[in-house]
């Protein structure tokens, strides 16, 4: 079980995520950073536990009102060591090779932004590639043939929850189980609810690969201590 903090970006901050609802996100304020400025959010994350990779976010650029480019680069050469996996709104094959080859990571294509399967269909073997299955409620946010035609998968898939994200409801068990047993040769990770140790021992024991976290770190439920046993499992 991999946890892979949340940074989400808007004007070169990080925001609080909430629901999904992005137009009330405001700066974060978190006893792990003295400012929400991205490096001091990171520095703060990474004193709890030396993750491998993070999950951002890149709002402006999901909302085509612009990209935060300028603090990812400042992320990538103060942690040279962190993967970072990005949405950054990319939603055509032009701007996803430019993306991939800026250097900034892995692509995360969120099916909010797709039109179609196509650019997922044309990136599905690129191992810088993430779906990102984007629900809110019961509704599947983007194109139905990214959500049934699974060969075009690759082999990282996030399940994003964005009602649940920053709500402490807990994960959605019964839609993560039943896209890990239509995709048994893929990774699947958790994104949204997660609210403690016990929520990711859980989600392991149903075969998920890792989850996507972020207030369940800022608020001290989730320690390095607890991450270190979780990566065993």
């Amino acid at each position: 079980m991999e946890v892979i903090p949340v940074i989400d970006l808007r004007d070169g901050v990080v925001v609080h995520a909430r629901m999904g609802i992005r137009s009330e996100y405001a700066p974060i304020i978190s006893p792990l950073s003295p400012t929400s400025r991205p490096n001091d959010v990171a520095r703060g994350l990474l004193s709890i536990f030396p993750f491998k990779n993070f999950y951002v976010a890149d709002l402006d650029a999901i909302e085509q009102k612009g990209d935060n480019n300028a603090a990812l680069r400042y992320l990538r050469t103060e942690y040279p060591d962190l993967g970072f996996w990005v949405d950054a709104g990319i939603e055509n094959v032009l701007q996803a090779e430019r993306w991939l080859e800026g250097g900034y990571g892995h692509l995360v294509l969120g099916s909010e932004t797709q039109q179609d399967n196509q650019l997922i269909f044309h990136l599905c073997r690129n191992e810088r590639t993430i779906l990102s299955l984007d629900f809110r409620g019961d509704a599947f946010l983007g194109p139905a043939s990214l959500l049934t035609e699974t060969k075009t998968w690759p082999q990282k898939i996030i399940v994003m929850s964005l009602a649940r994200v920053g709500s402490a409801s807990g994960p959605d068990i019964d839609r993560l189980t039943a896209i890990n047993s239509r995709a048994p040769n893929r990774q699947i990770y958790a994104a949204g609810g997660v609210r403690d140790a016990d929520d990711l021992v859980l989600l392991a024991r149903a075969g998920i690969a890792g989850a996507l976290v972020a207030t369940s770190l800022h608020n001290g439920k989730l320690t390095g201590a607890q991450i270190a046993r979780l990566s065993e499992l």
